[in-house]
């Protein structure tokens, strides 16, 4: 089959109206103008972008159920519950004391020692004069009366009524030194009633009164003993002036020296033996306050000794704070890093109140509050610095909201809700806070979020984004 031949003229091909119009209805653009009209385009853009508000970045927290725990937070100390000072005895030179703070001692150690030598020659000296009257008693047989003797006898009743004298004088002085010591007593204990002096002042009152009225016991005591020297003196001259006839009336004589030097022996005798200072309690020594050898006086305090592991908690709050807490309440000790706090528990909140110059220079009015350890693996010692949370409102399974998220509007509470990417405003009822969370009463729900901290570019309405 042969193929035919192309032919050489062109085909032929129906006009089209719409492509062959088309042309001429699109004008040709070139290619500047499309690069400027980008330009105008982007520049308004940016220009729209740059004036439409942009979202605030906010913090937010949600609202949660869960525990919620009002504590008054405040700084105290620990304190030894029985603490002894032990003072000296008797006037004399103490030795020097070996042991040191934190030294373990039992019951009836010794712990401080002082020179018995002058109470010990005071000793010897009474042990001769009654060695020397019992002598002179068992030769009243040969003794015969002389002037000489009877001079001495006049002379010794003078001098014992001058020395009855003094001891009724200082009797007087001393019941006037009473009376006064009671006096300041009784205006120590209104005082103290009232506030206006620590107790210590009023223990030191009355340890006055007490030390008046043991002076004038004393003072009683050595009159009388002024009055049996007197009527000693008086009984030897009578025996004397009848010329000894009965030698046995001196045995009166004797005898009465002879008890009178036994008593002063025995006093002396008591003193010496109270120069070896023994301890009263087992425990620790807290502090030692005379560690040198010295020369001590009657009642200087010398070392103080205590048991640590018995402590309890001295805390001093304000007193409008004192009102609200309640004994048994828990106490929280947070110390340092520690991820569990030590426990306590109050005991007893003191009826009177203090007054306490703050780092302000405020004077306030304060109140301590006493504490027991609960938990006994603490490792505190006597006067510590602690910080402590005392419980006075605790519940569970409260609506809560982060304290930092509320704001006062007018009268009310208020906080930001974050709904849509928008900060809704919303009024709300507070009941409990603490010092991070706050209860919700009413106008939120658990899971919704709240804005914290919230500033015064925040307002209603307004969008926000999460940080």
């Amino acid at each position: 089959m042969k193929r035919l031949p192309l032919s050489d003229q062109p085909t032929y091909r129906q006009p089209n109206p719409e492509t062959e119009t088309l042309p001429k209805r699109l004008p040709k653009i070139s290619r500047k103008r499309l690069i400027y009209a980008a330009i105008a385009f982007g520049t308004i853009f940016l220009v729209v972008q740059a004036f439409r508000p942009a979202p605030i970045p906010v913090d937010t927290g949600l609202v949660s159920r869960g525990e919620l725990r009002v504590t008054v937070n405040a700084e105290g100390k620990t304190r030894v519950r029985d603490r002894f000072t032990i003072s000296a005895p008797v006037d004399g030179r103490l030795a020097r004391i070996e042991l040191d703070e934190g030294d373990k001692i039992k019951q009836g150690d010794m712990v401080a020692k002082i020179d018995p030598l002058p109470l010990t020659s005071s000793v010897k000296e009474a042990l001769g004069r009654l060695a020397e009257w019992q002598a002179q008693r068992q030769g009243v047989a040969t003794q015969r009366p002389k002037e000489a003797n009877l001079e001495q006898a006049r002379q010794r009743i003078q001098a014992a009524i001058a020395n009855q004298r003094q001891a009724e004088a200082r009797v007087i002085q001393a019941q006037a030194a009473l009376a006064q010591a009671r006096r300041d007593n009784q205006r120590a204990q209104e005082l103290q009633a009232s506030g206006v002096i620590p107790r210590q002042d009023r223990e030191v009152a009355e340890l006055n009164q007490t030390t008046r009225a043991k002076e004038l016991e004393t003072a009683r005591l050595a009159a009388k003993a002024s009055a049996n020297e007197v009527e000693v003196a008086q009984a030897a001259l009578t025996v004397l002036q009848q010329q000894k006839s009965d030698p046995d009336y001196l045995l009166k004589v004797y005898d009465a020296r002879i008890a009178s030097v036994e008593a002063e022996l025995a006093k002396l005798k008591d003193e010496a033996a109270r120069t070896d200072i023994h301890s009263p309690v087992s425990g620790q020594v807290l502090r030692v306050q005379k560690k040198s050898a010295q020369y001590v006086t009657s009642g200087t305090p010398l070392l103080d000794i205590g048991n640590v592991s018995n402590l309890e908690l001295v805390i001093d709050v304000l007193s409008g704070d004192a009102t609200k807490i309640k004994p048994g309440a828990q106490i929280f000790i947070v110390q340092g890093t520690e991820t569990e706090a030590i426990q306590a528990k109050v005991r007893y909140v003191e009826p009177s109140a203090f007054t306490k110059v703050s780092a302000l220079g405020v004077e306030e009015q304060r109140v301590n509050v006493i504490g027991d350890f609960t938990d006994k693996s603490h490792l505190f010692g006597d006067a510590y610095r602690v910080d402590v949370q005392i419980v006075v409102w605790d519940r569970e399974n409260l609506l809560k909201v982060p304290l930092s998220s509320l704001f006062r509007c007018g009268k009310s509470w208020c906080t930001f809700v974050v709904n849509n990417g928008k900060a809704n405003r919303r009024q709300i009822e507070v009941g409990q806070r603490s010092d991070f969370e706050a209860e919700i009463r009413q106008g939120l729900k658990e899971g919704e979020a709240v804005i914290l901290h919230p500033s015064e570019q925040i307002e209603d309405g307004k969008p926000v984004t999460v940080r």
